[in-house]
């Protein structure tokens, strides 16, 4: 959807960086790692199909690329804490995924900043953050 996929790739933000960083926090719970890494995929190919989940990573996309990728001296270099939309973003594409509990494991994936997410800039972070976040979650509360 939107070539969503083709989109990430370009950033460098291919399925086995975002399984990579997924699977860095990633909880046993009757599901060996690697059948876990292989539920996520499905989920996050999924989560990619949906519009709206496709929609909100678009949005971050765009926004990181005009305020900040563009910006010489970007008033959001460093992701001042008064940036908010960041977060909103991804708060929005981890719930639109897996509901209000999603946004707990957001939260996680968020502050540790596994694997390719620590690479990212401020949208794009939070973006992959919430698309993880949905799919663990579901992961994890659904077992698939």
């Amino acid at each position: 959807m939107f070539e969503i996929e083709e989109r990430l790739l370009a950033l460098g933000v291919g399925m086995d960086a975002i399984l990579n960083a997924g699977m860095e926090l990633y909880v046993p719970h009757g599901l060996t790692a690697d059948e876990g890494r292989l539920v996520l995929e499905r989920n996050i190919r999924r989560a990619l199909g949906d519009p709206n989940v496709s929609a909100m990573l678009l949005s971050a996309i765009l926004l990181e690329e005009e305020l900040y990728a563009k910006r010489k001296d970007s008033e959001i270099a460093d992701d001042p804490v008064f940036l908010l939309a960041d977060e909103i973003i991804g708060m929005a594409i981890a719930e639109i995924i897996a509901g209000t509990y999603a946004r707990f494991e957001f939260t996680r994936y968020d502050q540790k900043k596994p694997g390719i997410l620590s690479q990212l800039g401020p949208f794009m972070d939070d973006a992959v953050a919430g698309l993880i976040a949905g799919c663990t979650s579901k992961l994890y509360s659904e077992g698939q």
